[in-house]
């Protein structure tokens, strides 16, 4: 495959020959057999999808690898096809995940498409979820945390969202795409408990965050992040840490109250080997998070492993 980067006039034109290649019987391309074709920008979102539509769904996930950054990927035409082609576009939203409204709009897919980020009560004006009126919900806002999959709230209302659209492509499968959902919610709930449990133990502890990817979960264990916040925007942002942001940020370390240290697995910095070197050396626990769902792990377990790291580092 390609490696080159596609514009989005790009992207439709090789769409629209991928397409005619399809029509003239040229294409490999699998007859229509009655599923609901899902594309989910990650593999996170594809994994839920997956769990609540089951056999009843085709499900395509964009980006399944820690090593590509939805912030900038550059998808290919064969991504462009599978959006062409869906029924239901799931996408992160925020400013996360750009790419897909690209893709959106070059294909001029009709698919109903889901942003998640609007299921987040943070989000301005509250969780929103009527995706009628077309765009919204895409674009970055200033100090909103677009990292929602890391937020259980949101994801449980997000799962019956999911549901709630296939219901609608498929009204015969109400029941299965209702008992599924409802499954995942309770097991979701079950990770709000244990969130519970820590912060029943741990509420106030001081945490330092690279990033702010897993902030929603710490939050939710009642953990108190003092990262400076010029520090964790600019790594989010692939920029320098000012040295005097830098130098304030170690100091935290130093002064003995930051119990856990939480980077991103799939993206960092100078600035932040020095911030896990300063951790290792002061004999705080460094915890890391990633952006996308591990091989052979469901979101379920995903987030129970990493809730078991959070519980095990302030144990230490």
């Amino acid at each position: 495959m390609t490696s080159r980067r596609l514009s989005v006039a790009a992207l439709a034109a090789a769409s629209a020959l991928l397409l005619a290649g399809c029509a003239s019987g040229e294409s490999t391309a699998a007859e229509d057999d009655g599923r609901i074709d899902v594309v989910a920008s990650t593999n996170v979102y594809g994994q839920l999808a997956e769990e609540i539509g089951g056999d009843l769904v085709d499900v395509t996930s964009i980006i399944t690898s820690g090593a590509q950054d939805p912030h900038s990927f550059e998808p290919s035409a064969q991504d462009q096809l599978a959006v062409a082609e869906a029924d239901l576009v799931i996408e992160n939203g925020g400013g996360y995940d750009p790419f897909i409204d690209g893709l959106i709009e070059a294909s001029g897919t009709e698919a109903q498409v889901l942003t998640a980020v609007e299921f987040s009560h943070e989000w301005p004006g509250g969780a929103a979820h009527d995706d009628s009126e077309g765009d919204h919900g895409h674009e970055h806002v200033e100090g909103f945390n677009e990292h929602v999959w890391y937020d259980p709230t949101a994801m449980a209302d997000l799962v019956q969202g999911i549901a709630s659209k296939l219901i609608a492509l498929s009204p015969d499968d109400a029941d299965a795409f209702t008992t599924a959902a409802d499954a995942l919610a309770e097991q979701i709930t079950g990770l709000e408990s244990s969130l519970a449990d820590l912060e029943a133990e741990y509420a106030g502890d001081d945490v330092f965050v690279t990033e702010p990817v897993p902030l929603y979960l710490l939050e939710a264990a009642g953990l108190s992040d003092v990262t400076p916040a010029a520090f964790a925007e600019a790594v989010e942002e692939g920029l320098d840490v000012a040295p005097a942001v830098l130098l304030e940020s170690i100091k935290l370390l130093e002064g003995g109250d930051v119990r856990v240290v939480f980077v991103n697995a799939q993206t960092g910095g100078a600035e932040t080997e020095q911030v896990v070197d300063e951790a290792e050396a002061s004999g705080i626990p460094v915890v890391e998070f990633a952006e996308t769902l591990p091989e052979d792990h469901t979101y379920i377990s995903w987030m129970q492993e990493n809730i078991a790291a959070i519980q095990d580092a302030l144990e230490q």
